[in-house]
């Protein structure tokens, strides 16, 4: 397909990408982001061998199309920002009050278990940065355990999760100790690639998961949840509706994390504001 002849995205054919989109995914779509549309997809035509957008409309919403596209879809209309210790400001508060807190308020066993999601996890970045901090933390007071829980609905970035290799300037925001400690170079130092140490792989689980789903079957009660910069991407009914969700599998006592630009109205929730985008649940 060359240049002169690629197609455009008609505004009916882009409405009823963009409806389906916020129907399935809860994502806004206006108009002004018909460009994007076009440009995200526009190599999933050239891999199909289709000709035009409503062509690909018709196969999308066909049940082949429904069975076998989807996922391919999934993946290019949605955004995956993301880094290491991402809003570290967070990331300290969390070893300095929110762990210190919920396991002083633990009974007496051993191991004490902490449970961490990640909602959203993009391509690892955030829960690898919390296994992170949880090894320090459980290194340095014993008999603690974590376990660390990564969601989310894009396949591609799932799978550059579960792979855990990444590049030398994706890492810089980690730590030099933290470096050298639970990253591996690749054997091949032509390759400016690293990898997340396996004693840090075997405490994440990643799963599939849409924030849409009226519930979260494989998610189990948390004492943390990072759910950071997803809600903007939606109505406040839907970010609501989501909350709501969310805040079933955190146990009372329990922490939210927020991105730096999502502001709840804590007192429509069972939250009380520890400071700008943390919350603890209440009850």
């Amino acid at each position: 397909m060359s240049f002169l002849s690629q197609p455009s995205l008609a505004m009916a054919d882009f409405r009823r990408l963009g409806d389906y989109i916020h129907a399935e995914l809860g994502i806004k779509m206006p108009d002004a982001k018909r460009g994007m549309v076009e440009s995200r997809l526009r190599k999933r035509l050239s891999v199909l061998n289709i000709s035009s957008y409503e062509e690909y409309c018709a196969y999308l919403f066909s049940s082949r199309g429904q069975r076998d596209e989807l996922p391919f879809f999934i993946n290019q209309v949605t955004t995956n920002k993301t880094d290491f210790f991402r809003e570290s400001k967070q990331f300290v508060f969390l070893e300095k009050k929110a762990l210190p807190e919920l396991v002083a308020g633990m009974p007496t066993c051993d191991p004490k278990k902490l449970s961490i999601w990640s909602a959203a996890c993009s391509r690892g970045h955030e829960p690898y940065s919390l296994a992170m901090v949880l090894s320090e933390y459980a290194e340095q007071q014993k008999n603690i355990d974590f376990r660390i829980l990564g969601t989310d609905i894009s396949t591609d970035v799932l799978n550059v999760a579960q792979k855990a290799v990444y590049t030398h300037e994706e890492i810089e925001p980690v730590p030099m100790a933290l470096r050298k400690k639970y990253l591996l170079r690749s054997k091949d130092r032509r390759k400016n690639m690293v990898r997340i140490a396996p004693q840090l792989r075997s405490k994440v689980r990643l799963l599939r998961l849409n924030l849409m789903n009226k519930r979260y079957t494989a998610v189990e009660q948390m004492d943390i949840i990072f759910c950071r910069n997803v809600m903007i991407y939606f109505e406040k009914d839907t970010q609501h509706q989501i909350l709501h969700r969310l805040l079933s599998h955190l146990k009372p006592g329990g922490f939210l994390f927020m991105g730096h630009s999502e502001v709840i109205q804590h007192t429509e929730f069972p939250l009380r504001s520890i400071q700008t985008t943390i919350y603890q649940k209440v009850g």
